[in-house]
């Protein structure tokens, strides 16, 4: 296996150098995005229950936002609570694009080295050609074997390129994909804190709509009517 790596000539270092650089991207976005760290099971149950007691000081909320993607989303809007429904519902939408654009962190290098392995493979492969007709102009082409094994040597760096290309571009769909779905998780349970912040408010507005009950005049037990007031 070295020696057909070594037979790809220099075009290989770069396409080594961008496979090594995808392993470590998707092992690192396996890692990242992990379901228990992006959507810890039972964190948006607590944080309406922190809303229904009224547990919501400066250090929980710092807490719950330090913690996870989702936890992030949620703080945003505990942050603005009180204020109209609109407002929330407008930094909700801010605070998701930046959770996402964290989330989608070096996908786009991903994305990039599934462009550029094979093309980087297709340039060695072209450098290698050129190699080849190069020698067989200054010394013959009197051995079809030397130029058979040259092609299969500029080869090489296509089928490398490929094999780095392939994973890369799987990985990325399946990241993006995967994204997508705790997005839609996310948004979920915020439309579902943004109701258990608006549920106290309507409850207080309920109250005070209520009129006034008049007072009532409360007669000894066993006592008769009120006697009627005398005419003049």
């Amino acid at each position: 296996m070295f020696d057909i790596l070594i037979a790809g000539g220099w075009p290989m270092l770069p396409i080594l150098l961008t496979s090594a650089l995808a392993l470590a991207i998707i092992l690192e976005r396996f890692w990242s995005l992990r379901r228990s760290a992006v959507l810890p099971p039972g964190l948006g149950e607590q944080v309406r229950a922190w809303v229904r007691s009224a547990r919501l000081d400066p250090a929980h909320i710092d807490a719950l936002a330090a913690g996870s993607p989702l936890g992030q989303l949620l703080a945003a809007a505990v942050r603005v609570r009180g204020r109209p429904r609109e407002l929330i519902k407008e930094r909700l939408e801010d605070s998701g694009r930046h959770v996402v654009h964290r989330m989608e962190r070096f996908l786009g290098a991903l994305g990039t080295i599934a462009l550029v392995a094979p093309l980087l493979g297709l340039l060695g492969t072209v450098i290698g050609l050129i190699r080849m007709f190069l020698a067989v102009m200054v010394h013959g082409a009197g051995d079809p074997t030397r130029m058979a094994g040259g092609i299969g040597e500029a080869l090489v760096c296509t089928a490398t390129g490929l094999v780095v290309a392939i994973p890369a571009y799987i990985f990325h769909r399946y990241f993006r994909s995967r994204i997508d779905g705790y997005a839609v998780a996310m948004e979920q349970e915020a439309i579902r804190l943004l109701d258990a912040l608006e549920a106290p408010s309507e409850a207080a507005a309920a109250v005070a709509r209520v009129p006034a009950r008049p007072a009532t005049a409360v007669h000894p037990q066993g006592a008769g009517p009120a006697p009627a007031p005398a005419g003049r």
